[in-house]
């Protein structure tokens, strides 16, 4: 958790109100969350994966780029950096073929 509230934690406090996990026990320590950086966990029920439909659509994306068994720790992080960046530039229909970092940057600017 330590991770994730290092990255979310220079974001307003609107842009990082919650997270949604599966129940893998990687996510144990959720209630780190909320004392770091005030956002509210959530989880979906076992085996509904339909709950989290973004997350799955993302693994989908990332798994075209690595397979469901790369053990994440072996990739070095300016991979797994160069990877957001590409997935978040990539424009999608469902976002009226904007790119998810410009809708996110819109975002920010509007509520500023």
């Amino acid at each position: 958790m330590d991770k994730i509230i290092e990255a979310f934690s220079p974001l307003p406090a609107f842009a990082r109100q919650s997270f949604t996990f599966d129940r893998g026990t990687e996510f144990a320590g959720f209630r780190a969350l909320g004392d770091g950086i005030g956002a509210c966990s959530c989880f979906c029920d076992p085996s509904a994966p339909w709950q989290k439909g973004a997350v799955e659509n993302g693994n989908k994306r990332i798994r075209r780029f690595m397979p469901g068994d790369t053990n994440l720790a072996e990739v070095p992080q300016s991979g797994l950096v160069q990877l957001a960046r590409h997935l978040n530039d990539q424009p999608r229909k469902c976002l009226g073929y904007k790119t998810p970092a410009e809708v996110f940057m819109a975002h920010l600017q509007d509520q500023a």
